[in-house]
Order: structure tokens, then sequence, then C-alpha cells
């Protein structure tokens, strides 16, 4: 174990990760039947997977490095049972991002080589494809006349010298027959790699056609060119429909012609088809594509085009930051103020600021772009920490959408849409145009309730309401998932007076499939796309151009060209300003802006924006309608600033989780004091524990340590020593706790 004494065995001691919650390595013999010297302490095996002993199980761990020295006795030591690479599987650079990840976000290493690579590659098997083949060890000779049909395989094996699978069916004969002469000793099968596929051949001027870049996407790729080669970080700070992806394509190429990969990061994959689609009609190149639809199959063979060089662009979301690349040249990072970019489960990573880091590990560029930068990514490029690429104005010289706000405080919406949008919506729609009506609700309504006596319809499990669901009829909780049938009567007087409260997107499509039967209304979210191709085949419906009403959740406000649209209604706007999370106000506005900018974008076609708002007084909503997102940013990081919260400040998050409210929250208390004196030397604010805002979830009570501090280091040298104490503590069985560095959710 780590605290015992080192002993000298003579030989290498392979220091091993397992993919296992535990924060420590472990050591092991190499396997018995290997061959030593390649074992030797400093040899290139770190970084390669190997089959270990660990209790009662077999599992597939990682070599972290080889040692002369173990850190227990040498009878305690067991022989690894394999070692399933020849080579590592990340190169040195990657490998050493991984090792600071594990670090910097205080999560066991062996977790996080785990989930940097495909599920088949953690399971065990090889990275490279095998071919299995078959060879004659005897002549047909051997075989009677009787056996007529073995006798005319065993030749044609003969004649090859070795055969296929494939290659025997297509001559006609079965695998039945094969394994005849399998048992009787006749052919010997044999298994080896796969030809490695050769590296993508770079790309060549003029080869597809591509549209004229306006002044300031010149300006901003010259840039960054002439920041020159090696590490370079830039955001791309581009109001929408100002050509990012262009910018992005044109970089891009100056890697590609020089034989180098670029890997492009997106939010989400499977919601932002045209993404894909135009990186491959610009480039006639081999792409790889990862996202959470690929089977295992289908995402190792991705992972290994990446990894041998054979494509040329890899696009995925954010787990593909771990992608290897055999010949790195650029990182893209579109719409980084995404906040998908963060994983909430398990190794809680951020993909856009690991972007940043393994560019700088890789010695190559990396590009940051947004409509509406996240204020973390602004402040860099303040700071001079990024290069500012800035894209003020739309291409191709359409005018930006004009926002206006209407006040409904006084208005009753039986629709959830007031006269005025309804009269514009008609306006547009009889203009030839289409119209997108946003509203980030799934279901029906958010609420169920009685007027008589006031029950409300909440979650068994979670302390949120059913959201109400008319397709099917059912009550819903969006956060376990967990579904009840819409009671008739009220539980609790018993009166047949049930009502519901706020609007949803079933309950909008209803609405306006009354009031414009004509007109077709395409209804976008996570209900209706469920089924396969079931989202393309609305995208294709939109891009026909004709009238149409789109409502849609935030899959629609990002990543997607509807030229068609010129009129954007955004219902409960305002959500955002009350909102517990320091945040809330940053990610309303970048809403706001996002859905704006899907309106307008089409030639000679104006767009408009309403915000529907019971609050148009409020000075922050007033600030993202008349102001640019440049102004608006300065505005808020002012307000941090002064409040001392990220970006002029770190956070961390320890949550504890346990069916028992009191276990979780003793917990925490325990763990604060015992370093908070040292923390306080460190200049670190504990606030909590506390009941996180969303207190029980999934019938589990979650509670809260909040850690802040301006200086980085400080705050991490705090957490190495608060780890430690959470792992000496003891909890009840079932208590989960786990940290999260950066948080970007504190509900």
């Amino acid at each position: 174990m780590p605290d015992q004494e080192e002993s000298n065995h003579g030989e290498s001691v392979l220091r091993v990760a397992v993919p296992l919650p535990l924060r420590q390595s472990y050591d092991y013999l190499p396997p018995a039947d290997a061959n030593l010297t390649g074992f030797r302490p400093g040899c290139r095996i770190p970084g390669c997977r190997i089959r270990v002993p660990f209790g009662r199980r077999k599992l597939v761990g990682f070599v972290l490095e080889t040692a002369d020295r173990s850190r227990i006795g040498r009878d305690q030591l067991k022989p690894a049972t394999a070692l399933i690479d020849s080579r590592p599987l990340f190169n040195p650079e990657l490998f050493e991002l991984l090792h600071w990840s594990a670090d910097y976000y205080h999560h066991p290493i062996g977790e996080v080589l785990a989930a940097a690579m495909p599920a088949l590659l953690r399971q065990g098997k090889p990275l490279h494809e095998e071919v299995t083949f078959w060879s004659a060890t005897a002549g047909p000779e051997s075989l009677s006349g009787r056996a007529r049909r073995q006798r005319q395989l065993l030749e044609f094996i003969a004649e090859s010298e070795r055969v296929t699978r494939a290659e025997l069916i297509d001559a006609g004969f079965s695998p039945t027959l094969l394994r005849q002469l399998l048992d009787k000793g006749l052919v010997r099968e044999r298994t080896q790699p796969a030809p490695t596929p050769s590296a993508f051949t770079p790309l060549q001027p003029g080869s597809r056609e591509r549209p004229e870049p306006n002044e300031e996407q010149i300006a901003a790729i010259a840039k960054f060119r002439a920041a020159g080669g090696g590490f370079r970080s830039a955001l791309v700070n581009g109001v929408t429909g100002s050509g990012k992806t262009e910018v992005y394509m044109r970089l891009m190429e100056d890697e590609l012609a020089a034989g180098r990969q670029c890997l492009v990061l997106v939010p989400e994959i499977g919601l932002t088809p045209q993404t894909i689609d135009r990186f491959r009609q610009r480039f006639a190149l081999p792409l790889a594509v990862f996202h959470s639809g690929l089977n295992d199959s289908e995402r190792l063979q991705a992972w290994r085009q990446a990894h041998d060089g054979s494509a040329a662009i890899l696009i995925g979301t954010r787990s593909a930051i771990f992608t290897p690349m055999a010949r790195p040249g650029l990182i893209v990072v579109d719409e980084e103020h995404d906040t998908s970019f963060k994983q909430q489960e398990g190794f809680r990573y951020s993909a856009r600021d690991l972007a940043v880091m393994r560019a700088r590990k890789e010695n190559i560029g990396v590009v940051l772009g947004s409509a509406t930068p996240s204020l973390e990514s602004f402040q860099n490029a303040e700071a001079g920490r990024f290069l500012r690429l800035e894209l003020p104005h739309r291409a191709g010289g359409s005018a930006p959408a004009r926002l206006r706000t209407l006040d409904i405080a006084n208005e009753h919406i039986p629709g959830g849409l007031s006269e005025l949008a309804l009269t514009k919506i008609a306006q547009h729609l009889e203009a030839g145009n289409q119209t997108l009506v946003f509203i980030n609700r799934r279901g029906f309504a958010p609420i169920l309730h009685c007027p008589l006596c006031g029950w409300m319809a909440q979650c068994e499990n979670c302390s949120a309401y059913m959201t109400v669901h008319a397709q099917p009829p059912c009550q819903r909780c969006h956060h376990c998932d967990s579904t009840q049938p819409v009671p008739n009567l009220c539980p609790v007087c018993r009166q047949n007076e049930l009502s519901t409260s706020g609007f949803g997107t079933q309950q909008l499509e209803a609405f306006l499939q009354r009031e414009f039967p004509a007109t077709p209304v395409l209804r976008i979210d996570r209900d209706s796309t469920r089924g396969k191709g079931k989202f393309r085949k609305l995208l294709a419906e939109v891009d026909q151009g004709e009238p149409a009403i789109l409502i849609g959740t935030q899959m629609l406000a990002k990543g997607h060209h509807f030229p068609g649209i010129t009129l954007a209604v955004i219902v409960n706007a305002d959500g955002g300003l009350f909102s517990p999370d320091f945040r809330g106000q940053e990610q309303m506005a970048q809403v706001i802006v996002q859905v704006a900018g899907r309106a307008g974008r089409g030639s000679g076609r104006p767009g408009e924006v309403l915000v529907q708002t019971r609050h148009g007084d409020h000075r922050t909503l007033g600030k993202i309608i008349n102001s640019t997102w440049s102004e608006f940013a300065r505005h808020i990081l002012d307000e941090r600033r002064a409040a001392g919260m990220p970006p002029f400040s770190h956070l961390c998050l320890i949550r504890a989780e346990a069916a028992d409210r009191d276990a979780a929250l003793s917990f925490l208390r325990r763990a604060r004091r015992g370093i908070e004196a040292f923390g306080h030397e460190k200049q670190v604010h504990f606030t909590g524990p506390m009941p996180a805002p969303m207190e029980k979830r999934q019938s589990r009570y979650r509670m809260h340590l909040l850690l802040r501090c301006a200086n980085r280091p400080a705050l991490h040298t705090v957490l190495g020593v608060l780890v430690a104490r959470l792992d000496e503590l003891s909890a009840p069985g079932d208590l989960r706790w786990h940290i999260d560095v950066d948080p970007i959710d504190l509900l």
C-alpha cells in the first residue's frame, strides 16, 4: 500500500490503476510468461492496458509506471495476467493530460483513464482489428475418398496457403465443414492484427468550392495565423449568422493541407446534423463522428480511425476531447458557452477547459467560438490570455433581428401567447415566412393543482412538481422520469376541479393548431424526436421553406440555420432573473440572444423577436435587449467582480446524498470541521453544508458544501486535504459523495 516502505525485488514492478473509485495505484509483477526485459523501469508501457487479478475479479487496468521497487512485500505481490497492448493507447502528451485531469478534478485516475476510451477497449478488446485465417497442416491424401467435400476444402486451403472466413464462404464452403477439419487437426487457426490503415492524404487546394470570406472573416483568420505556430488560444466572438464556421474551416484547411488532424467539439451532435453535413460537403476527406447515438462497435471504429490517423476530421460531443490524434493540428470548440460541455456525473470535467489544456500540452492551436461566450472565456479574452477574433456583423449583409419586449404582467393569456404575438405570427405567415415559438418547457403544463384546497401534484421521489403530458396522458417528473396517471379527482378534497398552471410545448402546439388550422405546426423537443430519424425528418420539413410554425425548446436554440424564419417569440423568457444560481441571468441572456439569432437569417428577410415577460422594467432584461453581448458581459462581470464570484474566484462544490437527510448533512459538517481552520489559513471561504436548492432527487436527500477562493492553487491545496478527510470519514453504506470542481450547476 502507498504508506508502506518500498522493497527492492530485483525486477520490474508495475504500478497499475484500476477502473474503480479508488485513489491509489496497485503494484503487480509482470505477467508470468512475459519477457522481463520489456518491463524495465522507464520503458514505454505506461498507458498500456493490462489484465490483473483484483480480489475475486479480473479487471482491465492501466499501467501508470514501471519501478524497481514495490510498496509492499514481495510475497504479497501478484503477477498480472496479461499485457493487452504492445504500445500505449495515448501519446505522452494526452497521457499527461489525463493525469493532470485526475489531479485537477480530484478524481481517481483509473476512472479517468476508463472514461477516456470506448467501452470495448475498457473491456479489453484489442485496439486494432484482428483477422482470423486458416492454413493446412496436412495434404488432401490424409482424408479418405468418402470425405469428398472435406478433401475439396483442404485442397483449397493448401493451395491458398492461408484463407479467411470470407474467402471460404465465397468459395462455397460452410463453417461446419471447416470445424470438421479443425477437429481432425488437418488445419490450423491463427489470428493476427489487421494492417493499420495509412494516414489520410493531405487536403489538396481547390478540392471543393468554398465561399469567399468577408472582410471581418479575413481579419479574424489573419490574426490567428499571425500568432504563429505552436500553442495559441482564440475566442471567436461573432454574432449569430456572422460566419464563425467559415473561420473554423479556413483555419482547419491550413492544418489539413499539412496532413494534421482537426478535432471539432459541438454541444449535442445528435441535435445538429446540419453541422456534420456542412463539414462533409466542404472537405473531401475522411471524417469520424463521436456521439451517444453510436453503438459500441461504431465508437471503437471511429476511435481507431482517429488513433491511426486515417480520419482527418474528428467531430464529437464532450467525451471526444480524449480522442487520440496521430498528428494533432487544431481543436475547435463550437458554442463554447454551452453547459453540456460540462460532465455532470462521475468524472465531472469540462471539455471546453480541457480543450485549452490539451492544446497547450500538444503545442497546437485551439479556437473557442460563440455568439454569447461564457463569462470565463470572455474575461480571458479581456485579459489578453485569449486572442479575440470579432465578427460583429452578420455575413451576407442581413441585418440583425430587432428585439422588443412584450410586458404581459396585466394580460390574460389563456393560450400562452399574447394577442400581439398572435397578430405578429399571422402577419409573418401571410408574408410566406416561418415563425419560431420558443419555450423551454416540455409537456403540456408544468403544474397540476386544485384551486379549491391548494393541493399541487408533487413527485414522491424529488423536490419537484409533476409535469402534465398530453401525449401520452400522464404526469411525469423530469428529474427522475417517474410517471403517474392524471387523477380525475383531487386526492385531498376529492373535488373534480383540478386545473393546470403554466404552459409547455404540447399545450402551445394544440393552441396554435386551433388558431392556425391551415398552417403546419411542428413541435421539436425531446419527446417528439425520440424515434430514430424523426429529428432529421422534422428539419427536412422546415428546410422546404414553406410557411410553418415551429415550437421548440433549447434543441432549436443552437447550431441551426433556418433562412425562412423571420419571427421568433420567446415565452417565459424571464425565468432566469430570479434564479438561485448566480449564473441564472447569464444563461437566460444566452438563450434569448441565441434564439433571436434564428430569426432573419435569410437574405432580404428582416427578423423580428418578441420577448414575452412579466418583468418588462427589469434592468437586466433591458440590458439584454438594448446592448451587444460584449456590453452585457462587461456589465455582469462588474457585478461578479464586486461579489467575488467566478471568473474572479474559483469554486468547488462538495455534494453528499443519502436516503437519510440528517446523515448527509452530518457527514459534510464533520468534513468541514476537520479542515475549517486549515481552509481559513488559505483564505478559502466555506458556505454550508446546507440543503441543495433541489433538496430531494430520486428518493435521496442532497446536501452541498461550497468552497470559494480567489487563488486557484490555494483552493486545490485545501481540496486535497478535504478529499483525504472525506475518504477517512465513516459514513452510512448508502451515502454517496462527489466533488465538482468549477461547477456549472449549483442546483
